[in-house]
Formats: structure tokens, C-alpha cells, sequence
């Protein structure tokens, strides 16, 4: 028997946020990122339209990018001062995660952080607290997934929390929030969107509830992520449709061990000022990580199928996967991602203050391998690598060289 979730409603289109003013509850506790939502005037109009619905208001700001556990814990104790029964969590990936994880918390405030992460082991919630996520980027689609991923900085690791019981009540897809996403964000979060889409495409838990959502995301994402990077807000409209039908593709299918090795190398070279923007890593890797699961007869079909679909042709199975590779590799070039870890952060490729040197590389290799092995994102992966497969890979993933294992 097999699961699909999703939330009870979602919203979607112009002034889609105007939901909120249909709300039934007494207070809201309203979680945000950075300055931007209150800059461009979203968060505002969150406050004002839950205040219409009759509802005391309180925020929790200041969320940072890859979210820590010290700011679960501590907007967790905001929320159990103030007692909301509605969370609403507005912005990008990060403010939508922390909340979820503040939830869990908030509803039971005795778990630890360790016991958050058992996949899908969360008990009931909805018992303090209903959820509502309005997404402002088009590439996580947390908005309408069960998972939610907290950066842990004394380890330099990043957990997945996994459990449909973390899946928002409410979605709010409103297409204007997306415009104000600077042309960086639009090229990580939009590759972060097919990596969604293809891993869910080829995981060992896909079905046929899945794969129309993952294909044509993909579609999508062809149509529209390019002429969303250069500045055309319909295409920008259609990719925050595209990486939410993505996300409810991989809240269902599950992820592989691009999404793996992107959590466990994210934050481990933060030392150096290499901080590896997620959809950055997804970006480098899934290059890879397609030549390698496509050693698996079942996940070359799919690959295949997936070429098809977005019309690459080739006269067989292997010729459509080299021609996928060819192709994701170009969206790179176009949206000015760089194609391995080495180059990240360089001058040509300014995704970051800081790199990743060599000789830090390698002395941190094996254990990035045995982490992105145990992530929770590992099990659902066509090929399962060992300990030596994917230190191999990530050496692929660093110099840019090719899989031929």
C-alpha cells in the first residue's frame, strides 16, 4: 500500500493571498525570513488580511537562509508563549522549513531535535495547530511537501525532517510574490525544481499518481526557466506552478542521492566561506548523478522517457540519457552555474564568497560518503551506492569529470 498527501487546499494565482482573510482562528503566528517580505509589502498584507479574519497577530522574523536548530528551538518557544493556532510561514524554502520544524516542537515540546528526524516518525499534529505555507520562490515547493530540511552547524550537516504530518493544511501559490526573486535565485531555485522533478521521475517509489506530476513539471521547466532567468514574468509565473507540481511529485515519490549529497556538502565547507547554495549543488550533481543510476536498466528507461517527453531525440536508450546530461548541462551554462564543486565560487562563477579547496575536498571526502549514504534521501535512489561508489561520485561532482562506474 502506498500514500499520497497533499494539502487540503491550495491557492493559486493573482492575489491568491487573500485566502487568508477566509481563516477561522483566534491567532496566528506568522514566520518570515529576511527583510524582503516586509520590503515588498507581502508580509504586511499576511498581517492585516489574518487581522481581518478576526485573529491577534504575532511574527517570528529573521529566519536565516538554511535554517539552524538553535532558530527551531527558539521560535518554537515563541509559539508555545503566545499559543497560535494557525502558523503561517511566508518567503522562500528556509522561513517555510523552520516552521514546520517549529511545529513539531511547538506541538510537542518535550522531542528533541534527534527524534524530529526518525523518518516518518513524527507523532499526530493539529492538535495545538493548523499550518498554512505561502511560497515567494519557485523551486522548493515546501509548500506542499512532508519534508523540511534544518542545517545543524556544529556538524555542518543537514537533516531532513520526513513525515506527511508536517504536509501544510494550506498552500498559497501566488505568482507575485515570485516576481521579486533576484536573477540568482531564479536560476538555483529553478534547478532545484527539476532536480525535484526528475528525481521523483526515477525513484524506486514512483507511481502513477507521480509521474504525470513530475513530467510535466518538467515540461514545464523547459518552456519557462530560461525566459524566467532573462526577465519574463509570465514565464516567471508559470515556473512557481512548475516547482509546486514538482513538489507534489517528491513529497509522494521521494527524492535520490543527488538531494543526498547536495544536504550533506551544503554546509561542510562553511569554514571556507563555501556555503553551496542548494540548488547550486543540485545543479552540479544531477549531471552525475544521471550517468551513474543509469548503470540501472529501470532507471535508463525512465531517463529515456523523460528525453522523449521534453523532445531531445536519440535512436536508443543510451543516446536519450547522453543527450539529457547534454542538455541539463546547458541550463547550467545558461542560468551561470558552474559544473563542479571546484569551480564554485570562482570569479566566472560568483555563487559564493568563499571555495572548496582541494586538499579540503578530499580530507572531508569520506565522510561527506558515509553521511550522504545514511541521508534520508538515499533509499529511494534507482542505484545504491556504496561508501566507495560515492566517494567516486563526489569526485566526479568536484572536478567535472565523467562516471564510467
Amino acid at each position: 500500500m502506498a500514500r499520497f498527501t497533499l494539502p487540503r487546499d491550495l491557492y493559486h494565482g493573482k492575489n491568491a493571498i487573500d485566502a487568508l482573510k477566509s481563516f477561522k482562528g483566534k491567532k496566528a503566528m506568522v514566520c518570515v525570513g529576511g527583510s524582503s517580505m516586509r520590503k515588498f509589502g507581502f508580509l504586511d498584507k499576511v498581517i492585516n488580511n489574518l487581522k481581518e479574519a478576526g485573529m491577534e497577530v504575532r511574527t517570528f522574523e529573521g529566519i536565516e537562509s538554511d535554517p539552524s536548530v538553535d532558530t527551531v528551538m527558539n521560535g518554537a518557544q515563541a509559539m508555545l508563549d503566545f499559543g497560535p493556532d494557525w502558523i503561517v510561514a511566508i518567503g522562500g524554502g528556509s522561513p517555510i522549513d523552520a516552521a514546520k520544524a517549529m511545529w513539531i516542537k511547538y506541538e510537542y515540546p518535550e522531542i528533541t531535535f534527534e527524534e524530529m528526524c526518525k523518518v516518518f516518525g513524527i507523532p499526530e499534529l493539529r492538535k495545538k495547530a493548523h499550518f498554512c505555507a505561502i511560497s515567494s520562490t519557485s523551486g522548493t515547493a515546501t509548500e506542499v511537501t512532508a519534508f523540511s530540511i534544518i542545517t545543524d552547524y556544529k556538524k555542518g550537516i543537514k537533516y531532513p525532517i520526513a513525515d506527511f504530518e508536517i504536509t501544510p493544511d494550506v498552500a498559497i501559490v501566488d505568482p507575485e510574490l515570485a516576481h521579486t526573486m533576484p536573477k540568482k535565485l531564479v536560476a538555483h531555485t529553478g534547478m532545484d525544481a527539476l532536480t525535484h522533478a526528475v528525481e521523483a521521475y526515477v525513484s524506486t517509489a514512483n507511481n502513477d499518481y507521480t509521474d504525470p506530476l513530475a513530467l510535466h513539471a518538467i515540461e514545464m521547466i523547459r518552456d519557462n526557466l530560461v525566459k524566467s532567468y532573462n526577465g519574463d514574468m509570465s514565464s516567471r509565473d508559470s515556473m512557481h506552478n512548475a516547482q509546486c507540481l514538482a513538489g507534489m511529485a517528491f513529497s509522494n515519490a521521494l527524492l535520490g542521492i543527488v538531494h543526498s549529497m547536495a544536504h550533506k556538502t551544503g554546509a561542510i565547507f562553511a569554514d571556507y566561506g563555501a556555503h553551496i547554495i542548494h540548488g547550486a549543488a543540485n545543479a552540479m550533481y544531477l549531471p552525475k548523478v544521471i550517468a551513474f543510476n543509469a548503470k540501472d536498466p529501470a532507471a535508463k528507461k525512465r531517463y529515456a522517457k523523460i528525453a522523449d517527453v521534453i523532445g531531445l531525440g536519440g535512436k536508443d536508450e543510451s543516446e536519450k540519457v547522453s543527450l539529457l546530461i547534454a542538455y541539463i548541462r546547458k541550463f547550467n551554462d545558461d542560468l551561470n552555474i558552474p559544473h563542479g564543486i571546484k569551480f564554485y565560487g570562482k570569479d566566472s562563477f560568483p555563487c559564493s564568497e568563499g571555495f572548496v579547496p582541494e586538499s579540503v575536498f578530499l580530507e572531508r571526502l569520506h565522510d561527506i560518503a558515509v553521511n550522504a549514504i545514511a541521508d534520508a534521501c538515499t533509499g529511494s535512489n534507482p542505484r545504491q551506492p556504496s561508501v566507495e561508489e560515492m566517494e567516486k561520485l563526489l569526485k566526479c561532482c568536484y572536478y567535472d569529470t565523467e562516471v564510467d562506474f
